[in-house]
């Protein structure tokens, strides 16, 4: 065994074999991999290894079917067969709502050139006639659906990475990784140790004992889950081709063809946790008691839909463990907390995303980041709060039990929570609050009447819908005050501040004190990492204001640049808490509670101050995300009742009162504002997004060469905002959300939404999206797929609220 690779990987399951076959492909041959027993041990070898396309993520979908692609071309690479079968999947709505997300699926599988389409009762009969289709609204048939054989998959990419100089080391347990000062790791084993840049964890059900060896906790908790495989049937063993998967999520279970028998398994409700206090180091091949009593709710219903397998006798029954995170996506990317370790795990549909998953990782690794924006598998969406015991399980055993249910927009399930919150939670509650998380904060999504009223989930409009409208309405006309102390809030200080933030952010930093710019952060790629807003408070003293979900995640662009000698960089986003007070009527208001002059003259547009407000000291900054005039003001935690209420009780005699957090999404998109994880991303370029004057190059900053080689090139897309027809939107009671196609006026797709929501003191129906470069242009015709139908709409040649910023600046 060598002494010395550029990675090691850890975990010969799936995942494992897929990260080292991709390092390879990406010219990396100086790569070990590790595995404790076999290959394929602990949940790899019993997987039913179901393959489908389509996910509610537009980029996860482009992973799946370049890991469903990617199969066949492997077995011609390597040699060793995958056990490929693709007879295609059947897909079946039994409600409206899933009627609706599965259109939208199709849309999208438009957009993006995969195949994926509605078919007939006649059709589907024609390729599964063993299926009874009574009670179902729609069919969609995805040609490419279907299984692989586990040890087939992994072999044939632990094959094509040794043809490519990877080495592979079974029943060679890691002992120990311990980090050296360079930033290097020495991974220990029994047979020998190895020094490696980059370790990576793809341990799978030892997943947490691995990571602890390094110092790390991660939220993971392992199931059961069970499968079976019936006898031969008949009506089967007659057919001279291999039947369609069948997919009826509304029945929450899963069916395919296995031998000349079916497999079924099922998400039951009654599911049970395994190995709580951690995995056995002596599993491996390994499987629980059969306990098909717990899942045979699931089971008759899945006998409905095929009758045949009623009659069927069980030929084995499969009890195996799965290891699972808090929202059932992979956790995934280098640890912020430490250098060079990379996390893979939690994977649950590894078959359909393997190849994907190992191509992301990869590219990360050897190329500093990925083609793709992937926040939703980023470990770093999930900060150290998410490592609870408690919390874990809860949302483990909610999205287990609910693995098959639709994740509708603006979804806020209810397990594990409340996990952090804020010293004026509980009036808030009281007020009538209802909650969203954010980074594991609760924070109000808006304010019902009376306190306990919960979300209603669907794809059209909701019962906030209305509330969410009259909180609009409320702030444009008089004032409103929104709970923003989920912002990220960082506190930059000493004699190289200056320095080490203009090193780090694209624009130049404010030089005079009192004053405020944007700025972006750049990604390896010269994307939009994120964008904060940076004030100078002293001549040596910044305040950094920047998205909360994304705090862990920005961590690890801070680390790239040393600080200077004597100059520090905090977090205070535990620390401080604050409000956004904006309206018309908002700067009266202020003025009542201090004694500092908020004229426009003394406190202009993107100004900022330390004020004293009812006795709470305060940094106010003179932005607004409404797009509104309006105030940010940051105060201590300890203080935030304090100020919370006087700005309730000052704001009873302008009509003002509390908003939340919907209503913010609705008022910056009436301003065509985007946001990070939406319009802002790594995928997208700077010009592209608007921000080309904000990128100073005449200075150094953060991948400042990814930068100017970007934005040398043509913008590739462009970001729009487009006004829904009214007669659409009345017609489906639904607005556009995010993800759904944008097709030109003959009905080609030429982009797709980011944000959607209604304007509610616009009167419109509006979405932001991105349009490919020269396709549509202001003032075109669009339609957009709202519920996966087409909406007439137009691309609107400003933004409807205050075009010219007069409010904004008043």
């Amino acid at each position: 065994m060598k002494t010395h690779a550029q990675a090691v990987v850890i975990g010969g399951g799936v995942i494992g074999c897929s990260v080292l076959y991709h390092l390879t492909k990406l010219g990396w041959s100086d790569v070990v991999l590790l595995e404790r027993d076999e290959l394929t041990s602990g949940s790899t070898w019993h997987a039913a290894a179901n393959i489908h396309g389509l996910h509610d993520s537009a980029n996860i979908s482009r992973l799946q079917h370049y890991t469903m692609n990617l199969y066949n071309s492997l077995e011609e690479e390597t040699g060793q067969s995958c056990g490929v079968f693709q007879p295609g999947s059947l897909y079946l709505a039994q409600t409206e709502n899933r009627e609706h997300q599965l259109k939208l699926q199709a849309a999208k599988a438009q957009l993006y050139g995969m195949n994926f389409h509605e078919i007939s009762r006649e059709e589907a009969e024609e390729k599964h006639p063993l299926v009874n289709f009574d009670g179902i609204r729609c069919i969609m048939w995805e040609p490419d659906g279907g299984n692989v054989d586990p040890s087939g998959v992994t072999n044939a990419y632990a094959v094509g990475a040794r043809q490519r100089g990877a080495e592979i080391h079974r029943f060679t347990p890691v002992t120990a990784t311990t980090q050296k000062p360079d930033g290097s790791w020495i991974v220990e084993t029994p047979n020998g140790n190895i020094e490696t840049e980059w370790v990576i964890n793809c341990a799978g059900l030892w997943g947490r004992e691995v990571a602890a060896l390094a110092g790390i906790e991660v939220p993971l908790q392992p199931t059961e889950h069970q499968y079976f495989v019936t006898e031969t049937i008949a009506e089967i063993d007659g057919m001279d081709r291999r039947l369609p998967s069948v997919a009826d999520r509304d029945g929450e279970y899963y069916l395919r063809q296995e031998g000349k028998g079916l497999l079924i398994g099922a998400y039951e409700k009654d599911m049970k946790f395994w190995a709580e206090a951690g995995t056995p180091l002596d599993f491996a091949h390994d499987l629980f008691a059969d306990d098909l009593d717990r899942i045979m709710e699931n089971v008759m219903r899945a006998m409905d839909r095929v009758p045949v397998a009623a009659e069927a006798g069980i030929k084995r029954v499969i009890n195996g463990p799965m290891i699972w995170s808090p929202d059932s996506n992979v956790i995934l990317g280098p640890v912020p907390e430490l250098k060079n370790y990379f996390m893979v795990g939690g994977i649950i549909p590894g078959f359909s995303q393997s190849a994907g998953m190992g191509l992301m990782v990869s590219q990360w690794i050897v190329e500093g980041e990925m083609q793709y924006d992937m926040f939703p598998w980023d470990i770093a969406r999930f900060g150290l709060w998410a490592n609870d015991k408690d919390f874990v399980k809860a949302k483990v055993e909610d999205v287990y039990a609910h693995r098959f249910a639709i994740h509708y927009p603006n979804e806020e399930r209810a397990a594990g929570r409340p996990v952090r919150t804020r010293p004026i939670y509980a009036l808030q509650k009281e007020m009538g609050a209802v909650f969203g998380l954010n980074y594991g904060w609760e924070h109000p999504q808006w304010f019902a009447d009376a306190p306990g009223v919960e979300d209603t989930n669907g794809f059209t409009r909701q019962n906030w819908w209305g509330p969410v409208g009259e909180e609009c309405k409320m702030l444009r006309d008089r004032a409103g005050i929104i709970d923003i102390s989920n912002f990220a809030k960082y506190h930059v200080k000493g004699p190289g501040a200056e320095d080490w933030l203009n090193a780090v952010f694209a624009n130049r930093m404010p030089k005079s004190v009192g004053r405020s710019c944007l700025t972006p952060l750049i990604g390896v790629r010269g994307g939009i990492a994120g964008d904060a807003t940076v004030t100078r408070v002293a001549e040596d003293e910044f305040w950094v204001i920047s998205s909360g979900m994304a705090e862990r995640y920005h961590k690890r662009f801070f680390d790239m640049v040393p600080l200077p000698e004597g100059t520090t960089f905090e977090s205070h986003t535990e620390a401080m808490c604050g409000f956004n007070v904006a309206g018309p009527s908002s700067r009266d208001m202020l003025q009542r509670m201090t004694n500092h002059s908020l004229a426009t003259e003394d406190m202009p547009f993107m100004r900022s101050a330390m004020i004293d407000l009812a006795g709470v000291r305060c940094l106010a900054l003179r932005v607004s995300f409404t797009g509104d005039l309006g105030w940010e003001l940051h105060c201590k935690t300890e203080d935030q009742e304090k100020l919370y209420r006087a700005l309730l009780e000052v704001g009873k005699e302008f009509g003002a009162g509390p908003v939340g957090g919907r209503a913010l999404m609705s008022m910056r998109v009436e301003k065509g504002y985007g946001s990070w994880s939406r319009e802002y991303s790594p995928e997208y370029f700077p010009h592209e997004v608007g921000f080309a004057p904000l990128c100073k190059m005449d200075k150094e900053f953060l991948h400042k060469e990814a930068t100017a080689k970007v934005m040398s090139e043509p913008t590739r897309e462009e970001l729009v905002l487009i006004h829904i027809d009214e007669d659409a939107v009345n017609a489906s009671n639904a607005d556009a959300t995010g993800g759904e196609p944008i097709r030109d006026s003959k009905g080609n797709p030429v982009g797709r939404v980011t944000s959607g929501t209604y304007g509610y003191t616009v009167g419109m129906s509006l979405a932001l999206g991105y349009v490919k470069s020269g396709t549509v242009k202001a003032g075109d015709d669009v339609e957009v797929m709202v519920l996966g139908q087409p909406h007439k709409a137009r691309i609107l040649h400003e933004p409807p609220f205050d075009p010219k910023g007069e409010k904004l600046r008043a």
